[in-house]
């Protein structure tokens, strides 16, 4: 079922890896549906329970569309997927998105699914790390060189004034389960992990808290995005995906479905569902960090205050090199009354 996903464009030198490989939805008639392609930063389905619970339940197919999900490792590559035109809707970073923006990619925040940090600056739990600005001097692990939660780290150990490298040091390391290996080895004092690899680690005896003051929650995890040109051409697909989206958060978020919701899940990644107490967890945790700071103003939406936090914190890191001419043009929030609309 898996594949590798070939990216074409230059936009970072990374290599994709994993694919969910032709898992599409279950449709009699794909000839008459608008296949779109959905590429991941990981292979977790989980973590896109959106995707494969309207996928299940045949949200996708009520609005005229198919999708087609693939996996790749890290923001980077998923943005070079839609850039190339390889995949029309992606699930990156708002740092590495906002880095691409800079460079003249118009890749776009569609629906924002974490609008609470889905990233979190671990340490052993019986470690004496109270404070980030603790691990000055110290070995940080992190899932991928150029993925989201590096740009979430630097933005959180910069405002103890602490830079890279004089002060600390990133090594990729892998996602949660090679993490544990670098705790045990010594390689590490730290991992920034979203909250599938606080569950791993967690789970493999490797018991870590998380030491990000509460000030950072506000800074956002991964969410989806289009390029802008496919946006302006297919705003009914745009429409379309996100309603599809908004109705498969609902149906999760309700106990009653929990099983079924599991089933849709191990379609997309069986293996991760294999461990239910685990996937439970995780899931519970990402219904938890999708929850939306004012729920009025719909899912989906993109808080600009707090895309700003984003902007200004990546300005101090020196991780853009300038404003952004149009922060705005970032993001939009114009389907998000659609999306929620009741009937």
């Amino acid at each position: 079922m898996f594949k590798k996903m070939k990216i074409l464009s230059k936009l970072v030198p990374v290599v994709a890896v994993t694919a969910f490989g032709l898992l599409t939805a279950n449709v009699s008639n794909a000839q008459q549906l608008t296949r779109v392609t959905f590429v991941s930063p990981s292979p977790s389905a989980i973590n896109s329970f959106q995707i494969f619970v309207a996928m299940g339940e045949g949200y996708f197919k009520d609005e005229g569309i198919e999708i087609k999900a693939e996996a790749v490792n890290g923001s980077g590559p998923v943005l070079q997927a839609l850039t190339s035109g390889q995949a029309q809707l992606g699930r990156p970073g708002p740092a590495p998105l906002l880095k691409a923006r800079a460079r003249g990619v118009d890749a776009v925040f569609v629906y924002n699914s974490l609008p609470r940090t889905s990233f979190g600056i671990l340490v052993k739990t019986g470690s004496n790390y109270k404070l980030p600005s603790d691990l000055k001097g110290k070995t940080i692990g992190v899932g991928t060189a150029d993925g989201a939660e590096v740009g979430f780290a630097r933005s959180i150990l910069g405002s103890y004034n602490m830079k890279e490298p004089q002060d600390y040091k990133f090594i990729a390391v892998g996602d949660g389960g090679p993490a544990t290996a670098g705790f045990l080895r010594g390689d590490i004092e730290a991992y920034v992990g979203s909250i599938a690899d606080a569950a791993i680690l967690n789970s493999r005896g490797m018991k870590v808290r998380d030491v990000t003051p509460e000030k950072f929650q506000v800074l956002f995890g991964n969410g989806y995005a289009m390029m802008g040109d496919y946006i302006k051409k297919n705003p009914k697909i745009v429409e379309g995906v996100g309603r599809a989206m908004v109705r498969a958060t609902i149906f999760a978020r309700n106990p009653a479905n929990r099983d079924k919701v599991l089933q849709h899940l191990a379609a997309g990644n069986r293996q991760e569902i294999e461990d239910k107490n685990f996937a439970n967890a995780l899931l519970d945790a990402q219904l938890a960090k999708g929850l939306p700071f004012d729920e009025s103003k719909g899912w989906g939406y993109n808080e600009p205050a707090a895309w700003q936090n984003w902007h200004d914190s990546m300005l101090k890191e020196k991780e853009l090199e300038a404003p952004l001419k149009d922060l705005a043009a970032a993001y939009t929030n114009a389907f998000v009354p659609a999306w929620n609309a009741k009937k």
